[in-house]
């Protein structure tokens, strides 16, 4: 009897969208990653692109504990002296709400070459509304604890 691995030609992609407003950051991170690994399907294969897309809608709308919207920061330098400029959760928020998203799940994904065209599959949104409704993407509840 052989063994069967999904390849990656073969998979059945599916559209899921969920809904940030009121979510916790690390937890939502957690599913969107899984979500995108295929994880949460019975022919997931580590080594191939088996997961499927998400959009993420309301992600200004994200939660963080504790006192981390001001204390978590993030940082961005160009390698010259004297570029390293830090902004904190907070002011991420006001600016770039989706690179806060985009980077926890990023950072729940393996570190391969297959990392970079998973988080292509992630498309992320300030607001409720995305252009991607000719997909017909599910609605992925995550639910709040």
């Amino acid at each position: 009897m052989k063994t069967w691995n999904a390849k990656t030609e073969e998979v059945d992609r599916k559209w899921f969208v969920v809904d940030a407003a009121g979510l916790r950051l690390g937890r939502l991170a957690t599913h969107v990653a899984n979500i995108l690994r295929g994880k949460n399907l019975p022919t997931f294969t580590p080594h191939a692109d088996a997961g499927g897309f998400v959009v993420i809608i309301n992600c200004d709308k994200i939660e963080l504990t504790g006192n981390k919207w001001n204390a978590k920061k993030y940082y961005r330098h160009s390698r010259w002296f004297g570029s390293l400029k830090e902004k904190t959760a907070e002011q991420m928020r006001n600016d770039n709400p989706e690179f806060i998203i985009q980077d926890a799940v990023k950072g729940m994904l393996p570190v391969n070459k297959l990392s970079k065209t998973l988080i292509t599959k992630l498309k992320v949104y300030p607001g409720a509304e995305h252009p991607h409704a000719a997909q017909k993407p599910e609605a992925y509840v995550i639910q709040k604890h």
